[in-house]
């Protein structure tokens, strides 16, 4: 078969059955990108004889005589197409895996395109930026640069706007300056390499297939393997008997204790549909994929819970009866893997009784899927000293290298396990769900083996977001001041308690202690049961329990007749006060200090937007609501986040940096070489970096918890002032002068009337290089605070919400990339509104129903309003340059926010995210008799 590329005549044999995309990556084509597998996401979209089109559902044998443009042929050569350079410099990407895909269906739009972009972009799309950058790209290419006006704009110094130049540039890269990254043009090209996208050593790897458990809750009785070793192909077949007898969790941390040890890699008792029971091995994915079908499984059914409240009840069935209260586990026969009843300031029913006002609730949030591009996946193979080597799509490479050498009972130093460019994480790549089968069949066969997750894989065997209960009761006197705050936290962490006990602390911790609060009390569980697995997902609970706790605010707002800034201005915690009360509060929050405080500021840069308005009207006949909601985050996780880098010189001047903290959109490879270009007075095209591997560093607790600009940022400067104070030193002893007359210059170090080269410093240090390592330990942390603000439009005869309105204010300390800092708050924010309306990971005993992109609501570009981002104007004492983290917790007030605007628009409160249509159109009395 014969057909062109980019202009380049291929000449393939397609296989039966085999799509366009898989057909073209195999090609070399891999700027191709694998999403979805069912034409849903768009990542994979090229151009079909200049049509845009999903290749992953095209026949590759369709594509005889057909001339195909991918997104590194758009423009000749190394040449951008315009669409391609205004997403480049107009940072329209943050992961960047969707981009390819998303710079080829755009490139064919024009002016006239322009009133209809929702709709011609429906089929691609993005999950990190909340699609405003990519909408400004799109029109300035088709239309030229556009300035932008409205609300967003009331100082250059708050609004997140900055200055924008391009790599290699001699003003780019300092602290402060919007730098767009590095890797910006071989992104929009595709060029840029994710976990699948390089060659593997020793040729193309075997293909790891999995059998899955269709029953939530079994024993395994037999399996019959026989047919599936005969299909032609089939190199190996693993079942529970052979796989190591360590139990582990998926979840990763610094403390490895901090996740009970509930999985086995492959286990004789499964515990919720979807669950591996075997690993077949073959040369091709058609001889896995034969053999998976080929084996036959004899299970014995066992009785199933689903219910987190029935589960905790006496008599339910147990899915971890080996579990001991002293492996963490508080009441082995209820199910609970770990809980809390604590408080302080006395009697909380007492203090209810005696308040002016009480308000109580119940409040509910839902199974919500990652929804990253870029599915789990990991190839493995052993180096030539015989190391086994993985490279993942990962954000905690440190913590999977530790983790399989605990498991397969090796030496760290015998495990490499790194990150290419990773495809989003938002915490769900924060787990071991590839890498241990992956090693397992390395390690037994010697040779090559890839395991990458299908999009179902994504739903039905990856962590969701912990679905929560939250019941809260909040009192006050007339005049609003808080008097007591009682809540009762409910979290279902599935089958295995994965990030269960640390899910259940976060989420109660900086959400109530945002309250200055005289009697408080709290009473938290996290129970197993026969769901998918619940994990680590963007502000680790947070969200759940704000939700909660700001909706009550709101109600008690509405009852007291008080403004609900106002409520928040008077019952807020204050810089200064204690944020450690005398009994019974959590020993992980001793290590909080006032580094900064920004929330009075986000309060009044919030409501002043909103009063502001932007012009936007509700149609005729729809209802309006307003609706606000604060929170509060500590900067990085409690009892340590360890990070180790380095600074080299080299003699020809330029600098390698070495960093562990894995890149996946957070930004932090363009923040960190921002810190070293600021520190060293060096131009960009000088800083190497060396990131997300196992031999850069020591040791990188990993990016999570925000920590890549707090913590490895941190050390990285650390690292950096050391090494510079190092060659001022020499050169200062070179030339006989002080140190403080040393500077550094382009071509060197001057330093009396001198100026001594660098490769004259690199010798003078004697060494090949000149190398100075940085470290943080995370000892202490300070807290960031957000405010989000909507007005939404409610049609009642629907159900469907609208928002007319979104504003976000940040307190982010010193901001050292503005356009990148406001784009991650737009696209946590778009996150968080999929969240608040559409998306719901639907069950069925035990059963997801929606599997799929195509029946699981990801906001499209018509779903996402561009969201009004201003900065507070602090400087923390902690991070980097003052800055703070500002990646997961702009997530955290939206679906309150969202919540109260509907519910002020109806006039009846609402109790479950999402709310969705069937919900609001309920809520506004639909249905009723």
């Amino acid at each position: 078969m014969r057909f062109e590329v980019n202009g380049s005549p291929v000449e393939v044999d397609p296989r039966p059955g085999q799509s366009a995309r898989t057909l073209l990556r195999e090609a070399g084509h891999v700027e191709v990108k694998k999403g979805c597998d069912a034409g849903d996401c768009g990542a994979c979209s090229v151009l079909l004889d200049g049509t845009p089109t999903h290749s992953c559902i095209i026949p590759a044998m369709r594509l005889e005589g057909r001339a195909i443009t991918t997104a590194a042929g758009l423009a000749p050569g190394d040449e951008l197409h315009p669409v391609q350079e205004a997403l480049a410099t107009g940072f329209g990407f943050q992961c960047g895996f969707c981009t390819p895909g998303m710079s080829v269906t755009a490139s064919t739009l024009t002016a006239d395109d322009l009133p209809d972009l929702d709709r011609r972009m429906k089929g691609n799309l993005c999950r990190c930026t909340g699609y405003r950058p990519i909408r400004e790209a799109i029109r300035q290419s088709v239309l030229g640069p556009v300035r932008e006006t409205g609300a967003r704009t009331p100082a250059p110094s708050c609004d997140g706007h900055g200055e924008t130049v391009a790599p290699g540039a001699t003003s780019a890269g300092r602290v402060g300056a919007s730098t767009v990254p590095e890797a910006a043009r071989r992104i929009v090209q595709g060029r840029e390499p994710f976990t699948f996208d390089e060659p593997v050593p020793g040729g193309p790897p075997l293909v790891l297939r999995v059998v899955t458990s269709p029953h939530a809750h079994a024993r395994v009785v037999s399996i019959d393997t026989a047919a599936a070793r005969a299909i032609p192909g089939v190199v190996a077949v693993f079942t529970h008997e052979d796989v190591p007898a360590v139990r582990y969790s998926t979840g990763r941390h610094e403390h490895r204790t901090d996740d009970p040890d509930d999985t086995r890699m492959l286990d004789d008792v499964v515990r919720h549909v979807g669950q591996r029971v075997v690993a077949v091995v073959a040369e091709t994915a058609e001889a896995a994929d034969a053999g998976c079908r080929a084996i036959t499984i004899e299970y014995e059914v066992l009785p199933a819970v689903f219910d987190p409240e029935q589960a905790r009840q006496p008599g339910a069935p147990l899915l971890h009866p080996h579990r001991t209260p002293d492996e963490r586990v508080m009441e082995a026969g209820r199910n609970v893997v770990a809980g809390f009843h604590l408080g302080h300031g006395g009697d909380i029913e007492a203090a209810l009784d005696a308040s002016h006002t009480t308000v109580t609730g119940e409040w509910r949030s839902s199974r919500v899927t990652h929804a990253a591009l870029e599915t789990h996946g990991a190839v493995g193979w052993l180096d030539d000293d015989r190391r086994l080597v993985v490279r993942s799509s990962t954000q905690v490479p440190f913590l999977v290298r530790d983790e399989l050498a605990h498991i397969f009972d090796l030496a760290p130093e015998d495990v490499r396990v790194y990150a290419t460019r990773v495809g989003g994480g938002f915490g769900g790549k924060q787990e071991l769900f590839t890498e241990d089968l992956t090693a397992l069949a390395v390690l037994k066969l010697g040779r090559p083996v890839a395991y990458e997750f299908s999009r179902t894989d994504q739903f039905v065997r990856a962590s969701l977001r912990h679905p929560m209960r939250v019941k809260t009761t909040l009192g006050a006197d007339a005049d609003g001041t808080l008097t007591a705050m009682k809540i009762d936290v409910l979290s279902d962490t599935g089958a295995y308690g994965n990030h269960a006990i640390g899910v259940l602390f976060h989420s109660c911790a900086e959400s109530t202690t945002l309250y200055r609060v005289p009697v408080k009390w709290i009473d938290a569980e996290a129970v197993y049961t026969n769901n998918p697995p619940s994990g680590a997902f963007r502000g680790y609970g947070l969200g759940q329990v704000v939700f909660a706790v700001e909706s009550a605010m709101d109600a008690l707002a509405e009852e007291l007749g008080i403004d609900p800034f106002d409520l928040r201005r008077l019952n807020a915690v204050r810089e200064g006060d204690s944020l450690h009360p005398d009994d019974g509060e959590e020993s992980h929050e001793e290590d909080l200090i006032w580094g900064s405080y920004g929330l009075d500021q986000c309060l009044d840069l919030a409501q002043d937007a909103l009063r502001r308005g932007n012009g936007a009207e509700a149609p005729a006949g729809w209802l309006v609501g307003e609706g606000m909601a604060a929170a509060m985050i500590a900067t990085m996780a409690p009892r340590g986040h360890i990070a180790h880098t380095s600074a080299t010189l080299r003699p020809d001047g330029t600098y390698l940096l070495r960093v562990g903290t894995a890149e996946f959109g957070n930004g932090t490879s363009t923040v960190h070489r921002q810190i070293a270009a600021t520190v060293l007075d060096a131009a960009p095209d000088r800083l190497e970096l060396w990131a997300a591997d196992t031999d850069a560093v020591r040791h990188d607790t990993g990016a999570f918890a925000s920590a890549g600009t707090v913590v490895a940022g941190k050390a990285l400067y650390g690292a950096c002032l050391a090494l510079k104070r190092r060659m001022l030193a020499i050169a200062a002893d070179l030339t006989g002068t002080d140190t403080a007359e040393a500077e550094i210059v382009a071509s060197g170090i001057r330093s009396g009337g001198e100026v001594v080269s660098w490769a004259r410093i690199v010798e003078a240090g004697g060494a090949e290089e000149l190398t100075a390592d940085g470290a943080e330990f995370g000892d202490f942390r300070s807290l960031a605070f957000n405010v989000h603000a909507v007005r939404v439009a409610v049609d009642p005869e629907t159900g469907t919400v609208k928002v007319l309105q979104s504003i976000q204010s940040a307190d982010a300390g010193v901001v050292i990339n503005p356009a990148q800092c406001r784009g991650q708050i737009e696209g946590g924010a778009a996150q968080a509104l999929g969240g608040a309306l559409y998306e719901e990971v639907y069950l069925e005993d035990g059963v997801v129903q929606n599997p799929v992109f195509r029946t699981y609501r990801v906001p499209q570009f018509a779903d996402v309003p561009d969201t009004e981002v201003y900065f507070a104007e602090t400087d923390d004492t902690l991070g980097p340059f003052g800055a703070k983290s500002m990646s997961e917790s702009p997530y955290n007030p939206v679906g309150a926010a969202i919540g109260n605007a509907v519910s002020r628009a109806l006039g009846r409160r609402g109790y479950e995210l999402p709310f969705s249509r069937d919900r609001v159109w309920r809520l506004a009395g639909g249905g009723a008799a």
